[in-house]
């Protein structure tokens, strides 16, 4: 079973770094710059921030479903970030450099199966995961700090 990764799109996110720092603490965002290479996962890019690179902090709403399981957290979203678009069964350093948890959720949004993985075992749970009867995606979160980090999905077949 070959996955895919998905990175979010940067549009949602561009008019943020125009807005001041008060404006953005006035929608519970706030700017930084990275100050450690790795520690700032960008969700667009796929990659860590090299440091002194400026990024949002903000929260994304990341399991838009009615369901129990509707799900937001914290992400950094760098700068002019151009969205990561990994080719089917391919693992981005910035998910295989940590250790995560895993959430499996069907179409209605309810979640199927969880587990924690680091990096190395992430390629053999996704496809795992994903193999399960009724399963529709994998959320991937930074299972230290629990920001979501990425979407996996069966890859297409083609």
């Amino acid at each position: 079973m070959t996955f895919q990764i998905h990175a979010l799109d940067y549009a949602p996110f561009a008019a943020l770094f125009d807005l001041s720092d008060a404006a953005l603490a006035e929608r519970g965002a706030r700017r930084v710059r990275a100050d450690a290479d790795p520690g700032y996962p960008c969700r667009v890019s796929l990659r860590d921030a090299a440091v002194g690179e400026e990024l949002i902090l903000t929260n994304y709403r990341h399991l838009d479903v009615a369901s129990p399981y509707a799900a937001t957290h914290a992400i950094f979203v760098r700068k002019g970030a151009i969205r990561a678009t990994p080719r089917p069964g391919a693992l981005p350093q910035v998910l295989t450099r940590r250790v995560l948890s895993l959430r499996a959720f069907d179409m209605a949004g309810f979640m199927a199966e969880a587990d924690i993985t680091d990096g190395a075992g992430l390629r053999h749970r996704l496809e795992a995961m994903l193999a399960g009867p009724g399963v529709a995606f994998v959320d991937i979160h930074n299972a230290k700090q629990g920001c979501f980090a990425a979407r996996a999905t069966r890859a297409a077949v083609g």
